[in-house]
């Protein structure tokens, strides 16, 4: 009898395990999910829009080709800046997330650049749907890569303050994953637009 309440007891005493995440990083997935949803809405509206005919057909820049490369690069450098922060390499931390950075800004001055080509081809935002389309899709994904870059300044300010480390890894796993996730977005748009062009 003794036995049963002893175990009766400890059975009491374990608490139950819940499911939890951390409230940042389901906020961010939450913001994931909505860009998916708008995104996935955007390119049926462009399939049914292209089916009804009017569709002016133009060269996809050469310039998105390297800009592709270099947000795949910035996706490596990421991953280094979380590797680094796992090993509390802080030199390799504030590195990996400074080239991350600077990818960006690339990725975004070479999407500038090729608007331009895209103007200097008559295709522009206001007169033909395949335009209006091309122009929207680069413009919201880079709006959100500049919110990516937001999310990196915040990770690079907790890397110089020694604040993203081993056991502290919140952040930086934010970054990660945001940062990643524009570039699979970036990929699959890119190759969308080549292959619907």
């Amino acid at each position: 009898m003794s036995d049963t309440v002893k175990t009766m007891t400890l059975l009491q005493e374990e608490p139950e395990e819940t499911l939890s995440m951390n409230p940042k990083r389901f906020a961010l997935w939450l913001f994931i999910v909505s860009i998916l949803m708008m995104f996935a809405s955007m390119t049926s509206a462009y399939l049914v829009r292209r089916a009804e005919g009017d569709w002016l057909e133009f060269d996809v820049p050469r310039i998105f080709w390297y800009s592709t490369a270099v947000l795949l690069v910035s996706s490596v450098s990421m991953q280094w800046a979380y590797i680094a922060a796992k090993k509390d390499n802080f030199a390799a931390l504030k590195t990996a997330i400074s080239i991350t950075f600077v990818f960006g800004l690339v990725f975004l001055g070479m999407q500038f650049q090729g608007w331009k080509d895209l103007v200097a081809q008559n295709v522009y935002f206001v007169g033909n749907p395949a335009g209006s389309f091309m122009y929207v899709f680069t413009g919201l994904h880079a709006f959100h890569l500049i919110t990516g870059l937001v999310v990196l300044l915040f990770a690079l300010r907790s890397a110089f303050r020694m604040k993203t480390h081993s056991k502290e890894l919140t952040g930086i796993q934010i970054a990660n994953t945001y940062w990643h996730f524009l570039d699979v977005l970036w990929v699959y748009l890119f190759g969308f637009l080549l292959y619907f062009n």
